[in-house]
């Protein structure tokens, strides 16, 4: 029913759900030659959303479409495949030996460089080898070698005046490289259909739903106006509303003016009725949303007799409203059809007329001395072609120079204001100096990437800006990615692998110590779980966002951004996002559904969402960056225009270009010809010139503009003020030099050379640089571990302990990490041998965890039943792409639980895995330890174990509280108890690397004795407890160190070692606290 419509701010979704539809109805049931052509063009239904989305309000005025799009696309590519068949069908083979004399020919007379000759005569394999296969272009037709064959390619790089010799075969190269360029392309035919599609379908649904949007409020309302009821519809709302004032009224459209034109009948001028229209037409530059300023003149035509124009400005300096006036009156002068395309005189609808200021009480002075109100910078060429004509500078090269200019010069200008050196004094009072400060700045750009480069320009001179113009959504941020992570973990505190990843998150700003304790020190991480629980309940109780202040408050994360360059932005954007997620929780149920919907829209997150679109950070006190667009209808002090000649002209390879005709009614034409495209870019180029009316116009004191000679600068809006083609002929210079003659408000100069003078702010009185701790922290009582050792002969760095790891898998990854640092983790591409398996923290991670699981199946059961273990490896390893290794590693796993592995040096004395009846993996160790230096502990160990063989020294630090470990596997063997510790290092390529030597010295150097020492002191301890009459020398057996990789080795890859028993029992006393003091050893 119309009486129960609903309207919708955004119908975004809805769009999206009729695209997707018209792809499942139009582009799914093609066959894959025809999908081929439609996915060059659109990859996905968002992409294909994107183009047609200007078209749907005028889709109904398109020209039909011819046949359905397989028909069209059918027909596309067989003209295609025609067209290279002919191209095929020349003699190229004939034509080879006839070009490569002719080039040969050419280099011999010193016409033709040896470079280029080659590279021409390499194309032709390529070009036979085409003419007989299936393709439908060569390879590297955008290369030099194809280019320079044709006509125009040849005469251009040979040298001397003699004209450039013709074959058949530079005419054919010709044809090839343009049917390559301009192939026939079924884009414009389906954009038309999927518009004109679309559009209905769209309105269905929306019917079918009794939904409106704010477009069909204007075209509804348009419908019944000019419906058979629509003079009383007029009449009626007239009478309600007998006098409108519209402002801003040149970004008016033709659906707009119809209505209001139809209300209040403009030309008839009824003295009942008054509509007011302020707006002005140089200033009309929102074409893309739909503005329309031919509709304008239509509603100035109509009230020809009744307009007035404000003559005085009330905004800027004198000298600044007389150095417009001479821009545009020099170009309504000198240009054949107005300052703005639309004529001159007093014929035109759309004259430039001069006005007189108001002026202003202060005026812009250095050193005491009034400055010019308008500053051209000029940026010349330096390089000329072969014929003597200046080179085009590169549109980035002049942009980067432009803004580094731009920011030096903003720079010398706010470090003079510091010095009470510039700013704005009064006329009659030169000394009454108000010092020009960050906030009196603006810079009009054209777009991001221009705001990105003159930006970056000023933040490395520490200028703070801020960008006005971000449509950005927040949702694209790093912080948005942070906040997930953060909101996973306070979902589940209990989940270590979670919220040790929220505490790593770079806005927190946690030191690399910090994130270690969380692995080394049980209490630290214990102290941050329990906070993570605090945030969980506080979530639950509360809400989300105050929850998430409290975070933020608690790790001091304000402080912390707002003295970084972008930390502002980045709070601004956190806070933002907090504050959406608060919205969206009233409407969902529990925690993980606000991190379920939050990954969801994170994932949309470049959708058009005015709630989600980044917020202003702050504009006090900083240089402001704005599009010029946005600018309008603002003022600023002091404006810098860095890129007065960039522009966008109208391209030949647009499906589409849309134009006025002569009777001033928007056309859209596709597939556009030369003349479409001409008559589309004048019509760019008249709005280009209004941009750059509203950008002169911002200032109230100066303006300084960049001008640049990049390529086709007189198509900018200043270049055709400045005489159009002819002032590119005269070059910059002089052609700005007419207007700076006799007229003091205007300086010429060249584009001031960029410095690296920085800014000084100076910082607010009122803070204090911040208190620093004048001691190291340090905390007696603490978790160790072997992990936690470190070498000083071998690290050099001087810093030394770190925490305790909490579980099993984090210290095999710290052991393996350090064990391995140095090697390839690449995979090897040659062989299946197990010592090319990859390297590195993760394959020996992993094969610990492979040990561990055989643990946990019984080494017995894993040998009887291969099915078991292969399958768990094909599973493992196809999530890591290891799956090529499932062989190598099965043959691998079960040589590891069958070869017997030597239990003693002095004994021959074997046993297998498999034959192991009481084992147990992982065994976790706690003990105390009673400040325990860890000089005398190593010591004892080098001096008792593998006959005193020299080896790097321990840092002297103390342990002190508790001593905890993993133990990989721990096992009964005739009566004796043995560690076993699994270690995956690479000692050599093959298995005569792996002798006992080699694992003695490997254990050396990575200290693996004070391990297996501390593990054997631990086993020893619980024996003590447990076992009745238990003797260390009957009921130890050792250490044993398997080195994977040497299974195959006559050693089995397993190094053994006992310490003697008296070092373990005065390990045991030192521990305790009993033993030998620091200075006793």
């Amino acid at each position: 029913s119309l009486f129960k419509l609903t309207l919708e701010t955004d119908q975004s979704e809805l769009l999206d759900d009729v695209v997707r539809d018209y792809w499942r109805t139009f582009i799914y049931p093609l066959p894959e030659a025809l999908t081929d052509e439609v996915l060059s063009h659109w990859k996905t239904p968002d992409v294909l959303r994107q183009s047609i989305r200007n078209l749907l309000p005028d889709a109904g005025k398109l020209e039909p479409c011819r046949g359905d799009v397989r028909e069209t696309v059918d027909a596309v590519v067989s003209e295609r495949l025609a067209r290279s068949r002919e191209l095929k069908a020349r003699p190229w083979a004939q034509w080879q030996d006839e070009v490569i004399a002719l080039l040969n020919d050419l280099n011999k007379s010193k016409r033709l460089h040896g470079a280029s000759k080659n590279a021409m005569t390499k194309v032709w394999d390529t070009l036979t080898t085409w003419a007989s296969s299936g393709d439908l272009l060569p390879d590297g037709l955008d290369k030099a070698g194809f280019r320079n064959q044709t006509p125009e390619g040849l005469e251009a790089i040979l040298k001397g005046d003699d004209p450039a010799p013709h074959h058949p075969a530079f005419d054919a190269m010709q044809e090839l490289l343009e049917f390559s360029s301009n192939q026939p392309s079924a884009r414009s035919d389906i954009l038309r259909h999927a518009s004109q599609w679309v559009a209905e379908r769209l309105e269905s649904e929306k019917q079918q739903r009794s939904e409106m949007g704010f477009d069909d409020l204007l075209t509804r309302l348009d419908d019944a106006l000019h419906g058979p009821r629509g003079e009383q519809l007029a009449a009626t709302i007239r009478r309600q509303f007998p006098v409108a004032l519209i402002d801003e009224f040149q970004d008016t459209d033709p659906v707009q003016y119809r209505i209001f034109n139809r209300i209040y009948r403009v030309a008839g001028n009824d003295p009942d009725t008054c509509l007011l229209m302020i707006g002005d037409p140089k200033q009309a530059i929102y074409g893309f949303r739909g503005a329309d300023i031919y509709t304008y003149l239509e509603a100035r035509d109509g009230a020809r007799d009744r307009t007035w124009t404000l003559g005085r400005n009330f905004r800027s300096s004198k000298a600044m409203v007389n150095a417009v006036n001479r821009v545009f009156e020099h170009a309504d002068q000198h240009s054949p059809d107005g300052a703005f395309l639309f004529g001159k005189g007093k014929a035109t609808p759309l004259p430039f007329q001069s006005v007189d200021a108001n002026g202003t009480k202060r005026q812009w002075r250095i050193d005491g001395v009034a400055q010019p109100s308008l500053s051209f910078w000029t940026l010349d060429s330096q390089d000329e072609d072969k014929n003597g004509n200046p080179k085009a500078l590169a549109k980035g090269t002049a942009t980067a120079d432009v803004a580094e200019s731009c920011a030096s010069e903003i720079a010398r200008l706010l470090t003079l204001g510091q010095q009470g050196k510039a700013g704005f004094s009064l006329a009659d009072d030169p000394s009454d100096l108000e010092p020009v400060r960050p906030k009196d700045i603006a810079i009009l750009v054209n777009n991001r990437g221009e705001a990105s480069a003159v930006r970056h320009a000023l933040g490395l001179r520490r200028i703070k800006s801020v960008y006005l113009s971000d449509r950005d959504s927040v949702l694209t941020s790093t912080e948005a990615k942070e906040v997930l992570t953060w909101l996973r973990a306070f979902a589940e505190p209990r989940q270590l692998a979670l919220t040790r990843a929220a505490l790593a998150t770079p806005t927190l700003g946690r030191s690399w110590h910090d994130l270690d304790q969380l692995l080394t020190d049980e209490i630290a991480l214990e102290r941050e779980i329990q906070r993570f629980m605090g945030y969980h309940e506080q979530w639950q109780t509360q809400g989300v966002l105050p929850m998430l202040r409290s975070f933020l408050m608690d790790f001091e994360v304000p402080a912390r951004l707002l003295k970084q360059p972008d930390g502002e932005r980045r709070l601004t954007d956190i806070l933002h996002i907090a504050e959406l997620l608060q919205q969206d929780s009233l409407q969902l149920d529990g925690e993980h559904a606000l991190v379920h919907h939050y990954a969801q829209i994170l994932r949309a997150a470049d959708e058009e969402d005015e709630y989600r679109t980044l917020r202003l950070e702050s504009d006090a006190g900083l240089v402001k960056v704005i599009t010029v667009h946005k600018s309008k209808g603002l003022e600023y002090p002091l404006v810098f225009l860095p890129f007065g000649t960039a522009f966008r002209a109208e391209s030949e390879r647009q499906a589409y270009v849309r134009y006025h005709d002569d009777s001033g009614h928007q056309t859209t034409v596709f597939d556009p010809e030369p003349e479409d495209l001409a008559r589309a870019d004048r019509e760019r180029l008249g709005e280009d010139i209004r941009k750059l009316y509203v950008a002169l116009t911002r200032a109230r004191y100066a303006t300084w503009v960049g001008v640049a000679a990049i390529e086709s600068w007189s198509s900018s809006g200043l270049g055709y003020l400045l005489g159009g083609e002819a002032a590119q002929q005269q070059g910059l210079t002089p052609s700005l030099q007419p207007l700076a003659r006799g007229e003091e408000a205007i300086a010429l100069m060249p584009l001031p050379e960029a410095s690296e003078l920085a800014y000084s702010e100076q910082a607010p009185e009122a803070l204090g640089p911040a208190l620093e701790s004048a001691r190291e922290a340090r905390e007696d009582w603490w978790i160790a571990s072997y992990s936690a050792i470190e070498y000083t002969g071998l690290a050099g760095t001087g810093v030394m302990f770190a925490g305790e790891v909490e579980d099993a898998e984090s210290q095999n990854l710290l052991e393996e990490a350090a064990q391995e640092a140095g090697e390839d983790t690449t995979l090897s591409a040659s062989g299946q041998s197990l010592h090319q398996f990859p390297k590195g923290a993760g394959p020996g991670t992993f094969l610990h965890e492979v040990l561990e699981w055989c643990t946990q199946q019984g080494f017995a059961e894993v040998v009887d039943n291969s099915e078991l273990l292969r399958e768990y490896l094909a599973r493992r390893c196809a999530t890591r792409g290891w799956s090529e290794w499932v062989d190598t590693l099965e043959y691998w796993v079960r040589a590891l639980i069958t070869t017997p592995l030597p239990m003693s040096r002095q004994q021959d004395d074997r046993v297998a895995l498999k034959e192991l009846a009481s084992v147990r993996a992982e065994l976790e160790f706690w003990f105390e330890s009673c400040e325990v230096s860890t000089r005398v502990l190593d010591k004892m160990v080098r001096e008792r174990t593998l006959e005193g063989a020299d080896r790097v020294l321990v840092d002297n630090r103390r342990f002190n509280g508790m001593l905890k470990g993993f133990i990989d596997l721990v096992f009964e063997h005739e009566g004796r108890y043995y560690v076993l510790d699994y270690k995956s290092n690479t000692l050599g390529d093959d298995n005569s690397a792996y002798t006992d030597q080699a694992m003695g010295q490997a254990i050396l150097d990575k200290r693996y004795d004070l391990q297996y020492v501390l593990y054997l002191l631990a086993l020893h301890r619980l024996l003590k407890a447990r076992l009745p009459g238990y003797d260390y020398d009957e009921h130890i057996g050792g250490a044993v160190y398997l080195f994977l990789r040497g299974i195959q080795a006559p050693g089995a890859g397993a190094f053994t070692d006992k310490p003697p028993r008296e070092l373990i029992e005065q390990l045991d006393r030192l521990f305790d606290g009993t033993g030998p003091t620091e200075d006793a050893a």
